[in-house]
C-alpha cells in the first residue's frame, strides 16, 4: 500500500494579509501591560510623549522589515532570520545569539500576561482569595504558588491548545479576542472626551523631576518590547497566500493601527486619572478598573475587565505563534537543536510551542515578578532589533542584485542605520549603564545575557554533536537566491 509523504519542513500558505493584521491586534495588550509603570515614573504627559516616540520608531522599522521579509519569503523567524542572513558573510555567531534574543522577547509575553490576567481576575472578582504557598516576593527566585499564578498557568496552557491545532484556529481566536480588546481600548481612547472626565490638569511631566534625559532613555529602552511588537506579522511571511503582496500590507496596516492606539490610549487614560492615581497603584494594573468605573460605571466596568482579559490572552496567543515560529526558523537555519525545526501533522511547530509553554510555566512559578521577567528578556529583543536594522544596511551593500519584490528608496538605508544606532544607544544606556539607577537592575540584564550565552552553546552542540560537523566561522557570500528572481516593485 502506498503511503503519502509529508514535508515536515514546509509551512502551509493559509493566511491573508488581514489575518496578519489580526495578529497585530494583540499589540495594544503589550501597551496595557506596561503603561501603568511608565505613567507612574514619567508622569502622564511624559508617558504620552515617550510612547509616541517609541511607536513611531516601530512604524519606521516596520517599513524596513517589509523589504526584508520579501527578500526571504520562504524563511520563517522574522528579525532573527534577517539578521542572520546579513551577518553570515562576516560571522555565523551573530545568528544564534540574535535568534534566541528575539525568541526570548516574544516568549515571555506568555508569563508576563499570564500573571497580569491572573491578577486582574482575582482583584476584580475574588479579592478574598489570598491563599499563597512558597516564595512570593516579586524580585526573588524560588518556587511559589498563588491564585493569580495558577490562573496564569491555565491561560498559558489554553493558548498552547489553540495554537497546537494549526494556524486557522489561532487566527479565528484572534478575531474574537481582538474585537474584545478594541472595546476597552476605544473606551479609554475616546470616552473621556464624551463624558467630560478628561482634564488638562491631569497631564503632568515628571521626567525632569525623576531623572531627566537618561530616565527617558531607559524607559524608551523598555518601551521597545511593547511598541515594536507589531513586527510579529513579518514572521508569518512564508504562510501568507501571496508573500510579496500580503506581507507589506499586513506590516503597514498594523503600524498605522498601533500608532493610533499608542498615542490616543495613554492620552485619554492619563487625562482621566492623572499621575498620582496610577502611581499609587502598587500593581500598576488595578487602576484600569478605576478608569472604567469613572468612565462607564461599575456595572459596565466588569464588562470592560472581561474584554481586557480577553485582549491580554490575545497577546499571549500572538506570542505563542511568533515565538514558536522564531524557534522553528532558527532550527531550520542550523542555529539550534534539530528537534525545534520539525512540524506536526497539522503543519505547526508543535515541539517549539510546547517548549515555549513549559519555559513560561517555570518562569511564572519561580520568578513571580512581571517587571523582573521583562527586564531579563528585553536585552535580547532590543539586540535583535539592532542587528536586523544594521542587517538591512549590509544586505543593500553585499547583495545589491538580490530580488526585492518590495524595494525602498535609497534614503531608507540611512534611516535604517540611524534607527539601529538609536536602538543600540537605548540598549547600552537602558540595559546596562543606567539599569540600576533608573531601570530594573543590572542583575536582570546579566541574566538575559547569560541566556544568550547558552544559546551560543546550543549552536555549537547542534553543529558538533547533532550534525557531526565543524563550526564554520562564516559562510561564503550568496549574491543571488537559488530560485528564480522576482521583479522589484519600487516603493
Amino acid at each position: 500500500m502506498a503511503s503519502a509523504q509529508v514535508d515536515h519542513h514546509q509551512m502551509l500558505k493559509s493566511m491573508s494579509w488581514w489575518d496578519g493584521f489580526v495578529v497585530a491586534l494583540a499589540n495594544p495588550g503589550f501597551l496595557i501591560a506596561a503603561l501603568g509603570g511608565s505613567i507612574g515614573v514619567l508622569g502622564t504627559t511624559g508617558a504620552v510623549v515617550l510612547w509616541t516616540i517609541s511607536v513611531l520608531f516601530g512604524a519606521l522599522q516596520n517599513n524596513i522589515y517589509a523589504e526584508l521579509s520579501t527578500m526571504f519569503p520562504n524563511k520563517s523567524g522574522g528579525l532573527a532570520v534577517y539578521a542572520h542572513e546579513a551577518f553570515r558573510k562576516y560571522t555565523n555567531f551573530i545568528g544564534p545569539i540574535v535568534a534566541f534574543g528575539y525568541w526570548m522577547g516574544w516568549s515571555v509575553v506568555l508569563s508576563i500576561n499570564g500573571l497580569i490576567v491572573g491578577t486582574l481576575i482575582i482583584t476584580q472578582w475574588f479579592p478574598d482569595a489570598v491563599w499563597t504557598s512558597g516564595q512570593q516576593d516579586a524580585n526573588s527566585i524560588g518556587f511559589g504558588l498563588s491564585w493569580p499564578i495558577i490562573i496564569g498557568v491555565a491561560a498559558i496552557v489554553l493558548v498552547w491548545l489553540f495554537n497546537i491545532f494549526g494556524v486557522r484556529p489561532a487566527v479565528w481566536f484572534g478575531y474574537i479576542t481582538g474585537a474584545l480588546l478594541l472595546v476597552p481600548a476605544f473606551v479609554l481612547m475616546f470616552m473621556p472626551y464624551l463624558t467630560g472626565d478628561w482634564s488638562s490638569s491631569n497631564m503632568q511631566w515628571e521626567v525632569g523631576t525623576n531623572g531627566g534625559f537618561f530616565l527617558a532613555v531607559t524607559w524608551l529602552y523598555f518601551m521597545c518590547w511593547s511598541a515594536y511588537g507589531f513586527e510579529a506579522v513579518a514572521s508569518f511571511a512564508p504562510e501568507y497566500h501571496n508573500t510579496e503582496v500580503d506581507t507589506p500590507l499586513a506590516l503597514r496596516a498594523s503600524a498605522m493601527f498601533s500608532i493610533i492606539v499608542y498615542v490616543l490610549l495613554p492620552l485619554g487614560l492619563g487625562g482621566t486619572l492623572g499621575t498620582a492615581t496610577v502611581a499609587e497603584d502598587p500593581t500598576f494594573i488595578a487602576f484600569y478598573v478605576t478608569a472604567f468605573d469613572t468612565l462607564v460605571g461599575s456595572t459596565l466596568a466588569n464588562v470592560m475587565v472581561v474584554c481586557l482579559v480577553g485582549g491580554l490572552v490575545l497577546s499571549m496567543n500572538t506570542a505563542t505563534m511568533d515565538g514558536a515560529r522564531a524557534l522553528f526558523g532558527i532550527a531550520k537555519e542550523g542555529m539550534t537543536l534539530t528537534q525545534l525545526g520539525k512540524l506536526s501533522k497539522r503543519k505547526v511547530p508543535a515541539f517549539a510551542m510546547t517548549l515555549d509553554m513549559i519555559i513560561n510555566i517555570l518562569l511564572i512559578v519561580f520568578f513571580h515578578g512581571v517587571i523582573a521577567i521583562l527586564a531579563v528578556s528585553n536585552v535580547g529583543y532590543v539586540l535583535a532589533t539592532v542587528c536586523a536594522l544594521f542587517g538591512f544596511v549590509l544586505l543593500r551593500k553585499d547583495r545589491p542584485n538580490w530580488p526585492r519584490p518590495i524595494k525602498l528608496s535609497k534614503p531608507w538605508v540611512g534611516i535604517a542605520f540611524l534607527l539601529a544606532c538609536v536602538n543600540l544607544f537605548l540598549l547600552v544606556c537602558g540595559g546596562f549603564l543606567y539599569a540600576d539607577t533608573y531601570g530594573y537592575g543590572l542583575d536582570k540584564t546579566l541574566i538575559g545575557v547569560a541566556v544568550l550565552v547558552l544559546a551560543f552553546l546550543l549552536y555549537i552542540y547542534r553543529h558538533v554533536v547533532q550534525d557531526k560537523g565543524k563550526i564554520r566561522f562564516r559562510d561564503p557570500a550568496q549574491p543571488m537566491p537559488d530560485d528564480s528572481p522576482a521583479v522589484p516593485t519600487p516603493v
